[in-house]
């Protein structure tokens, strides 16, 4: 196991102080991560020794960029157990992805009467295209239902499945519940049924060990920035057969092997057909690098720390009876409200001590059919996280309360 407070050295916004001098305790990790210096430096480094565009020039300058935008690739190859590099699409990250297969593969495979699989705890980015492109093709989207604790269940996805389903749109692990689906096996009944399974990885590829080949899954998307990389950066896995069969969704300069003035058009072969114009080189060089330190970590210690950190903090947080939890057997993230307060509110009293949650619907808007809640708190770990934290996090749950007094005392 990893020397957490050796590893909090490497990320500068846990050594200063933000304005209200107190030190930062974050735990919205889910909306995104801090980034090490490792990462910090590999942008710096592109943006001032080698600031070329990729795939476009002929000289040392340029191929140098190629070779660490490449580099990258095949890093993300490796980290989720690809087959082969040319699966892997660089975008500008999960919701990009997700609409590159919505509009991409789903408008094109889809007609009249086929249905879509979702669930209501799927963020927007995996809900909203798929509404959009039933509607344009005449498709038909139904919902999994989930279990009594907000699960995914083999079982609700064979009850929910049948030969009109062609696609299954579902996360590997929740945005707001955090809960873990079995991918492995909705991926094996569902090709029983030749239907296609699409994952949102946003919130798990960063936290544990992702294998698309043992989970034999279709499409994969996710970011970048949730795994210590850049913003505006992200990937689609999509087995290269089911690459080949999707349309790209933007069309230009590098995703074509040639055009004339009839209109004829030979786009090349995946990735690169998916990769129009000049892309974010900096942010595709500064995701290999977070990978690359994710990797020395080693994503099993990740996982296995997150999962200590979950543990101890919901024990903390289960003896206190001004909290509402709703997934305490969860993974991921935890869902909460104190007592009587708005969670907004709460979240700006979370704030006034240096402790940054997420508050809101979370971008799951259909979830509160579920839990007949509009708004919940929520708090994210990461392995950068600590006990120590934790207990201040605590501490400021007990003052909830008394509102007024803890926010204006």
């Amino acid at each position: 196991m990893f020397d957490v407070n050796m590893i909090r050295k490497d990320f500068p916004m846990l050594n200063g102080k933000l304005m209200h001098e107190h030190p930062l305790i974050y735990f919205d990790n889910g909306a995104t991560t801090l980034k090490p210096q490792v990462v910090i430096h590999s942008v710096c480094d592109y943006l001032t020794n080698y600031s070329g565009n990729a795939h476009r020039g002929d000289y040392d300058l340029s191929h140098e960029v190629d070779e660490q935008y490449e580099k990258t690739r095949e890093i993300v190859k490796k980290f989720i157990h690809a087959q082969r590099k040319e699966e892997i699409v660089f975008t500008s990250g999960t919701t990009d992805s997700l609409n590159l297969v919505a509009y991409g593969y789903g408008k094109t495979h889809l007609k009249a009467g086929d249905e879509i699989l979702l669930t209501v705890a799927e963020h927007a980015s995996n809900t909203l295209p798929w509404f959009d492109v039933a509607r344009e093709v005449g498709a038909i989207v139904k919902f999994i239902e989930l279990d009594e604790k907000g699960r995914l269940t083999l079982e609700n996805v064979k009850k929910a499945m049948s030969e009109k389903t062609k696609i299954l749109a579902i996360a590997e692990v929740t945005n707001v519940l955090g809960y873990k689906a079995p991918m492995k096996e909705i991926c094996a009944y569902a090709h029983q049924l030749k239907a296609i399974v699409v994952a949102d990885g946003a919130q798990s590829v960063p936290h544990q060990n992702t294998d698309v080949q043992d989970t034999d899954v279709d499409f994969l998307a996710f970011s970048g920035h949730k795994m210590c990389g850049p913003t505006g950066v992200g990937v689609l896995y999509g087995k290269y057969d089911l690459l080949c069969e999707t349309k790209p969704t933007r069309l230009g300069g590098g995703s074509n092997s040639r055009y004339n003035s009839c209109g004829v058009v030979t786009l090349k072969n995946p990735p690169y057909k998916f990769e129009a114009g000049t892309p974010n080189i900096e942010g595709v060089i500064g995701l290999g690098s977070a990978i690359n330190y994710l990797s020395h970590l080693n994503m099993n210690d990740i996982e296995a720390h997150e999962k200590e950190l979950r543990a101890y903090c919901i024990d903390k947080m289960s003896q206190l009876d001004n909290l509402e939890i709703y997934n305490q057997e969860s993974t991921g993230a935890i869902a909460f409200n104190i007592k009587g307060v708005f969670s907004q509110d709460a979240a700006s009293l979370f704030n006034t001590y240096g402790i940054a949650v997420r508050a809101g619907q979370h971008c799951a808007k259909i979830l509160d059919e579920f839990l007949s809640v509009s708004s919940t708190l929520r708090v994210t770990f990461y392995f950068y996280n600590t006990k120590e934290e934790i207990d201040q996090f605590i501490d400021v749950c007990k003052k909830g309360d008394d509102f007024l007094d803890a926010f204006f005392g």
